[in-house]
Parts: structure tokens; sequence; C-alpha cells
């Protein structure tokens, strides 16, 4: 199956875009003035790109600006940090990640309350692939997990953050796989590539979207996909669940929050969208 990066983004647009998320939302003059919305990431991944796009049908909807900014680091928690902290008034939003969901449990207390934000909306749900250099010593997963356990230090995994979907996936198949490993961490899956193409990290796990260009050009090899069944998008990458590990499915999921006391009809209208998944179609 020949898939395009344009393919694939024009895709994805057409899903955010569809009966926009806000189009419920709208009363009176609002917006009267720019919108923010604050992605937890670096530019460049998944987060970013389907916010950019996302921004993009709301700026023309409402003929009013959107504006992407990124404040990344800290596992997701100074984005979640200054959305919690922001007023009330349907001008900023988070465009949150999985790591809202385990902050609390893997770092304690935090600087806010969940309690701080509320949610709006699910808008994408994205299958983790396990991607590699091209060049690397393994050609499959098999002989990538016994490569780790040759190793003194076992396998290295770049992940977009402590308590992001692509390292719990890979602590997660370290432990059924018996084999050790480490977490790097970096602000987003861009910065994650570029050592992964260096061949400083062994392998990542990451949305197909951003991987894509660097898999056709040969760059990178996929050695399967965390989803329960295999993306529609890519289908020759077999699941991780084939491959014998069939505890280890996780996606990675996007969605719109508002700080606590944002007006209820914006939130509720927003909240009955269905959830756009990411790959579509799946």
């Amino acid at each position: 199956m020949n898939v395009t990066r344009r393919t694939l983004l024009g895709t994805i647009a057409a899903c955010l875009s569809a009966g926009s998320t806000f189009e419920a939302c709208a009363e009176g003059d609002w917006p009267s003035r720019l919108v923010r919305l604050v992605s937890p990431y670096g530019a460049g991944g998944a987060n970013d790109i389907s916010l950019r796009i996302l921004a993009e049908q709301l700026a023309r909807s409402f003929n009013q600006r959107f504006i992407v900014e990124n404040k990344p680091g800290a596992g997701t928690r100074i984005a979640n940090e200054l959305v919690a902290r922001a007023a009330p008034d349907g001008y900023t939003f988070l465009y949150a990640a999985a790591p809202y969901a385990t902050a609390e449990a893997l770092f304690g207390k935090l600087k806010y309350d969940r309690k701080d934000l509320q949610p709006v909306t699910m808008t994408v749900i994205a299958p983790l692939f396990l991607i590699v250099n091209a060049k690397a010593a393994f050609k499959n997963l098999q002989e990538m997990i016994a490569y780790g356990k040759s190793q003194p230090d076992g396998l290295t995994f770049a992940s977009p953050g402590a308590g992001s979907q692509p390292h719990l996936a890979a602590e997660l198949l370290l432990r059924d796989a018996g084999a050790k490993g480490l977490n790097v961490q970096y602000r987003g899956d861009a910065m994650a590539y570029t050592e992964l193409l260096a061949g400083r990290v062994d392998a990542t796990l990451t949305a197909i979207s951003t991987a894509l260009p660097h898999i056709q050009s040969g760059d990178f090899r996929v050695l399967g996909v965390a989803s329960a069944e295999r993306s529609v998008i890519y289908p020759e990458a077999s699941t991780l669940r084939e491959q014998g590990f069939p505890n280890v499915v996780a996606s990675g999921w996007f969605g719109l929050m508002a700080p606590a006391g944002t007006p209820r009809l914006m939130v509720d209208g927003c909240s009955r969208r269905s959830i756009a998944r990411w790959p579509i179609p799946r």
C-alpha cells in the first residue's frame, strides 16, 4: 500500500475539520480575539502536527486566529500547569496527551490539581509503531530483543518524555521480553528521530505520520505496531501481539482540555463530538 505523507495528512485534516470540533460551541461573539492552543511537545511531532491542522481548520471556520504554542518539557507538566492556571474564558486550551493521565502516579504531587482542567473532546488516537534505524544490526523484533540481551546495558529507546505512551509501551515490551533497557528522553519526535538516524539510540515507538518520510526514504525500518490490530495505513507491519507479545498494546492519544470553569455550553457542546482516530481509516 503506497501511502504518501500528503495523503496521510490530508486524511487527518479531513477528519479533524469534519463538523469542526468547536462548531457546537460558538455563542455570541466567541471567539472575538486570538485563541491559544497549547501543545505539551516540541514542533514536528504527531501532537504538534495534528494540532496545527486543527488550528488551521478552526481559523477558517471562525475567521479568527487560533495559534499553536509549543510548551515542551517535564513530561507535559509545563503545558498542563500553564493551561490549568489560565483564565477560564474560552481563549486558552490544552492539547493534552497521554502523560496527563499518568503524571500524578509517576511524579507524585503536581504543581496543579487535575481538577483544574476539564476535558473538552478527544481528537486523535495514534497507534504506536516500533521503528529502528534501517542500518541496525537487527532486522526484526526477535533479533532486536536478542541484540538487547547481548548488550551490557540493554536496548536504548527514544521517547518524548518520561511517562509518555512511547516510554511506557517500551517499558512494557522490555518487561515481557525479559530484556534490559534505557529510556532516553527528548522534547519531541523530531529530536528523537535525529538521534535514531545517527545511531545513538536503538529504537523508538512513534506515530506513523511523523516517521513516514524516513520509512519511505529507507532510513527507518518498521518492526511492528503496538495496536490490537494491524493499521490500515501501514498493514505490512504486524502487531507485537502477533509476534509473541500479547500484553504489549498501546496507543498515543490527544485531546482538548480547558481550564476548570470554562463555560459549560462550550465544553458540553465540544464533548459531544465523536473521536477522530489516527491513522484514518482504521
